[in-house]
Formats: C-alpha cells, structure tokens, sequence
C-alpha cells in the first residue's frame, strides 16, 4: 500500500464490500490449483476478527487464515488476493487505534515469512516477535527475507 499515513484504515476495515459472499469460479486452472469451483471472500473485519485470536507466543500463517474461513463458510477456498489487502489493512488500522489492537505481528506469510508491508516492515516485526520469544532467521544474499525459526512449532490453531 501506499500514502498510508494519509488513509483511514479503521473505516477500511469497517467497509464490508459486500462481502461475505461466495462466488463460482469456472476457470480450469484456478480450480486446479485451489481445488474447487466455491471462492469465498470475507470482508477485512473476519481477518481481524481472527487475528485477535492468536495468542502471544503463536503464530498463524495468512494460509491458515484463508483455509479457515473457506471451510467455516462451506467453500472450497478463500480468495488469495483480498485475503492479503485484508490482512494489511488490518495491520495498519490497529497501528491508527489507541485501543483494542491486533496483534497482526503473529500473522506470517507462507513458510513462516515475516511480511514486510506491515506497519515498520519485517524489521517492526521481527522485534515484536522476538520480544514474545521466537528466533528469527534471515534468507537469502541479495533479496533479504526474514522467518520465524521453526515456526510450525508455535502454530495456533484457529477454532
């Protein structure tokens, strides 16, 4: 995202769309590769609502997230490219709240990685995850990227 100090993220995520809805994909592809024709997009308030849940000490993937509100809305998967505004959104408009915040930092992206277009960038991150106690490792030599070690040993289960 850009121009974030300019953009009210608290009436971005209060914004539904539309949404809950579930739209029938008829793409070979994409149902190939998501493995069913039932897309389901959630508004960006579900996203928060399910990152409040993560416990300090755990972590949920974005992944995580959409398999959970696919399967909660009888769908066959969540729309990918809304789930990551979604998510940003969220991260931002807790950083505009003085209160009830989100603790976004406990959402990684696939494989553990930390996002970087979270408020502060994967730098912000990484030191509010090592504070609650996880080890992050750095990849690459050229394109830097940072990943909770290990993280599937701090996965939280959503219910």
């Amino acid at each position: 995202m850009a121009n974030e100090s300019k953009k009210d993220f608290n009436a971005m995520l209060l914004d539904s769309k539309d949404m809950p809805k579930i739209q029938t994909v008829t793409d070979p592809k994409t149902i190939a590769k998501y493995g069913g024709t039932k897309m389901f997009f959630a508004p960006p308030a579900a996203y928060d609502a399910l990152m409040k849940t993560v416990p300090c000490g755990k972590v949920v993937t974005v992944g995580a997230l959409r398999a959970y509100l696919a399967k909660l809305n009888h769908a066959d998967f969540t729309d990918p490219i809304t789930t990551g505004i979604f998510v940003s959104i969220a991260a931002w408009a807790s950083e505009q709240r003085t209160e009830n915040p989100t603790p976004y930092w406990r959402t990684l992206k696939a494989d553990g990685e930390l996002n970087p277009k979270y408020p502060g960038g994967a730098e912000a991150q990484k030191a509010k995850l090592e504070a609650e106690g996880h080890r992050i490792m750095q990849r690459g030599r050229t394109n830097l990227r940072w990943f909770v070690a290990d993280f599937e040993q701090a996965l939280f289960e959503l219910k």
